[in-house]
């Protein structure tokens, strides 16, 4: 999660996926026509970042993030990283929820590790799930793996280890560190699942 997002990799989530994933919040519209001047000025940002003349790169990338998901998302995360600007989570937060409300998975997945690991202050792993769920709905592996881990340990969720391997599983396929070695961890799916009850008309061996 710590590279600047890229066009190429802007998915956008339907409105309808996340406002019944997260009801207490609402969402702003999922998507934007995107113009070319705004697309010229949002790939200067990504040459400047590219080139490390990041203080640049975010004040290209705020010119245009009240428009602009992409954006709004690499402010967040230059913010969070103190790369051309002051580093300042609290203010990283309130860009990746802008985004993340705008329907960005990428920016669901960031805040939701922020609030996990607590980098703008107390841990909030309850507060970390419902946007990790987001992402992870969206294939993102790592937001999976670090709900998996949620899922395990049961930290901010009702524990569910069958929920966990899942998760494990998924972003074991597409290689996030950790996640087999996780995945083998586990308990065989019989040792996390009660006994079934003996059929009917049968009786417990005596």
């Amino acid at each position: 999660m710590e590279s600047v997002t890229r066009k190429p990799r802007l998915r956008v989530l339907p409105a309808a996926l996340l406002c019944g994933a997260c009801a207490c919040v609402s969402f702003a519209s999922a998507g934007r026509a995107e113009d070319s001047a705004s697309k010229k000025t949002f790939d200067s940002g990504v040459a400047a970042y590219d080139a490390g003349n990041y203080a640049q790169a975010f004040r290209i990338f705020k010119s245009i993030d009240d428009e602009d998901l992409a954006a709004m998302r690499n402010v967040a995360l230059m913010l969070r990283k103190g790369q051309g600007v002051a580093k300042d989570p609290k203010a990283a937060e309130e860009e990746y929820l802008r985004a993340a409300e705008g329907g960005l998975p990428t920016a669901a997945a960031d805040l939701g590790e922020m609030l996990m690991n607590g980098e703008a202050g107390v841990p909030d792993p309850a507060g970390a799930v419902p946007w990790l769920t987001l992402a992870a709905a969206a294939h993102h592996p790592v937001a999976a793996f670090e709900l998996g881990e949620l899922y395990e340990s049961g930290r901010g969720v009702t524990k569910d280890i069958e929920v966990a391997r899942q998760l494990y599983t998924e972003a074991a396929s597409r290689n996030v560190p950790g996640a087999k070695e996780r995945l083998a961890a586990l308990p065989p799916p019989e040792a996390t699942n009660p006994a079934a009850p003996p059929a009917s008309g049968t009786s417990p061996a005596q």
